[in-house]
């Protein structure tokens, strides 16, 4: 629980500045805000006779990131969407390979305290999983390069959800703690494997349950003029097993906007997750693309 408290306090010790400004007036006009951010990032290298080496390649992304919120009187429910999948194409491989494959979706519903607070009852729901089949690639004994499936769309899946309490001074910076927070992975049980080496689930099983605490902060700011920075970080320590070991969930979404059609993205993801994998996974995209905002 210690690497949990000192990760929450990092994060706000970067964002206490920020915080400490008085809030953009908000539109009391509308109850529902809508928002996103759609992305194509595409790359392609060709050599010939080119004697400092290289590969042919082509790679493509898409991503999407839409926001739609709701606010009310002293009701507020915020929800995003995060989706994008992108593929690379070497002239040396039998396969095409994914570079990125994602689906994730966030609700958080809460209910001032107080009429003037920035505190609120809350309840949360937050869903991941990816599009299409992961592989694990090697070579047969005549060095053809081979694949085997070890994930799908809904294996893994995770689904977490549970009450708690929420501060939240606008949109763009809301931090929410969940005491009680359930957590389901969901597996296809034809990969499972023994000694729950499979994303944590038992061999033969679909699905493992978890109960725990869960904490998430969300910060959004202009760094400078068409330049955004997007922070998500998410946090839980399961009760049941080894509570010591928190996952985490960080991701940094940035975008630097050229003119209205065409931006730089980065989008870096780290995840600790030590059913899945001993270690930290990370996950990088940088590329210019076609950019649509709506």
């Amino acid at each position: 629980m210690k690497k949990f408290t000192l990760l929450m306090l990092c994060f706000f010790g970067m964002t206490k500045a920020k915080a400490q400004e008085p809030a953009a007036p908000a539109d009391t006009t509308k109850t529902w805000q809508t928002k996103g951010n759609a992305s194509l990032l595409f790359n392609q290298s060709t050599f010939d006779n080119w004697l400092a080496g290289g590969e042919n390649n082509i790679s493509g992304t898409l991503g999407v990131n839409y926001d739609f919120n709701y606010k009310k009187d002293d009701l507020t429910w915020d929800n995003k969407v995060i989706a994008s999948y992108g593929i690379v194409k070497t002239r040396t491989s039998s396969f095409a390979k994914k570079t990125d494959d994602r689906l994730e979706l966030n609700s958080l519903l809460g209910k001032k305290i107080k009429p003037d607070s920035r505190w609120y009852y809350s309840a949360f729901l937050n869903f991941k999983t990816q599009f299409t089949k992961g592989y694990e690639y090697g070579k047969d004994t005549n060095g053809v390069e081979i694949r085997s499936e070890i994930t799908n769309f809904l294996s893994p899946a995770y689904l977490t959800f549970g009450p708690g309490v929420l501060w939240k001074r606008d949109d763009n910076l809301k931090f929410n703690f969940a005491p009680a927070t359930s957590k389901i992975t969901f597996v296809d049980k034809n990969f499972t494997l023994p000694n729950e080496a499979y994303f944590g689930v038992k061999e033969g099983k679909s699905l493992r349950y978890e109960l725990g605490a869960y904490a998430s902060a969300y910060y959004k700011l202009d760094i400078m003029a068409n330049v955004t920075f997007e922070n998500i970080l998410s946090l839980y320590s399961n009760y049941l097993e080894d509570p010591q070991n928190v996952d985490l969930d960080y991701q940094l979404n940035i975008v630097m906007k050229i003119n209205k059609y065409l931006s730089t993205n980065l989008s870096f993801q780290t995840i600790y997750d030590d059913n899945a994998f001993q270690g930290f996974q990370i996950r990088q995209v940088f590329g210019v693309g076609a950019n649509y905002g709506f």
